[in-house]
């Protein structure tokens, strides 16, 4: 039941309420404000729901788009790492004047 309805059966019941006898009417009419309150309280319980949803929707967005940051430069620094290993690997062959291993200066 949405906000408009409820609203015009709830004046309808308090009109009916008022047609009653004096001793009857104020335990009523006390229910049908007890009731309007809480619907109210529901209302707020669910807005302030929606908005936890909301804010969980956008964090969670935040973190898949830094999972998938932190995928793309973890690729990035294993290739940095496997480039530096193979440039250590080609220098290990060589001695530390620049010749390679079984050079010697003046043999050809």
């Amino acid at each position: 039941m949405d906000e408009q309805t409820f609203q015009i059966k709830l004046t309808e019941l308090m009109s009916r309420i008022k047609q009653l006898p004096k001793d009857e009417r104020a335990k009523i009419e006390r229910l049908a404000i007890d009731a309007q309150k809480r619907r109210e309280r529901i209302q707020a319980s669910v807005a302030e729901l929606q908005e936890s949803l909301d804010y969980l929707r956008l964090s969670i967005k935040y973190l898949v788009f830094d999972l998938e940051a932190t995928r793309r430069e973890n690729v990035y620094l294993r290739k940095l790492v496997e480039q530096a290993n193979r440039g250590d690997a080609s220098d290990r062959g060589r001695d530390p004047d620049g010749f390679g291993e079984g050079e010697m200066l003046g043999s050809e």
